[in-house]
């Protein structure tokens, strides 16, 4: 589309919950800045994930972001899913992720093959496979920002082991670290010095190996497009383990970087939101 000619520009159904609250993270901000900037190419009409699905009728594409998790409206979310798929409408996160989109069944699997991740467990069978911890997590495989998780003294599965909950062993890590990418493409790194602050992050200068590490889970997912957050843990023995594969609505403290780092971001991803709307 030849929007510099005058010609029509692409439109965009922006989905997000301003209202949303995070704890350390003010989502609402991150999207008012978002779609200021997208509108500079794009038509932008924001809305609510409960509203979504019935307002998707001559948009271009579909955004989602800061919507908050998605256990808290979970039956707008799966109309809003079979809508977009019915008009074949793309999303931006496309909807095939294999991360945290599709629950945390990866992480069980990740572990089970072998991949760099925090040992996890779902089974009562599997328990003893897990590494000796002085506590353990334990978490649903629906869960998202917390919601449900625990601490126990000892690997077990309180429901039996019938599937729907992680067991983790709680590491001792120095800190942790997060790689966010565009379509498969490195952006930027950002780190929590002081893990007992998750949130206070400060710009992270990536090594060959760490983002050798970093690209390696984002290939597994083979999402089509969209945005994704890797984030890790640095052990206390220094190697890094994958806490989770964020492929649905990731976070991106864009407050935290730079600001050319910023608006290298935003650039990237109105290429990338061109391409899918072409």
């Amino acid at each position: 589309m030849d929007t510099a000619s005058g010609g029509p520009r692409p439109s965009l159904l922006f989905v997000s919950d301003l209202g949303y609250e995070a704890r350390g993270r003010r989502y609402c901000d991150e999207d008012i800045f978002l779609t200021s900037r997208l509108r500079e190419e794009f038509d932008v009409a924001l809305c609510h994930p409960r509203d979504a699905a019935a307002l998707l009728d001559g948009f271009d594409a579909v955004v989602m972001r800061n919507s908050g998790p998605v256990l808290h409206y979970q039956e707008a979310y799966d109309a809003f899913r079979a809508r977009v798929r019915q008009l074949g409408l793309p999303v931006y996160n496309a909807l095939d992720g294999r991360g945290d989109m599709a629950g945390k069944q990866y992480l069980v699997d990740l572990s089970r093959a072998g991949f760099p991740v925090i040992p996890t467990a779902d089974r009562a069978a599997d328990l003893g496979l897990l590494p000796r911890a002085d506590e353990y997590v334990v978490k649903p495989k629906l869960g998202a920002d917390s919601v449900g998780l625990r601490f126990t003294r000892d690997a077990v599965l309180p429901d039996g082991g019938d599937g729907t909950l992680l067991v983790q062993p709680r590491i001792d890590f120095r800190y942790e670290v997060s790689f966010y990418f565009i379509d498969q493409d490195f952006q930027y790194a950002l780190y929590a010095p002081h893990p007992e602050r998750r949130w206070v992050l400060e710009p992270y200068l990536p090594d060959p190996a760490d983002l050798a590490f970093a690209r390696r889970f984002v290939e597994w997912n083979s999402l089509a497009h969209g945005i994704q957050r890797v984030d890790a843990c640095r052990t206390a023995e220094g190697e890094l383990l994958l806490v989770e594969l964020e492929d649905l609505n990731p976070y991106l403290s864009l407050d935290r970087v730079p600001e050319d780092t910023r608006e290298a971001f935003v650039a990237r991803m109105k290429v990338s939101l061109r391409r899918l709307t072409a």
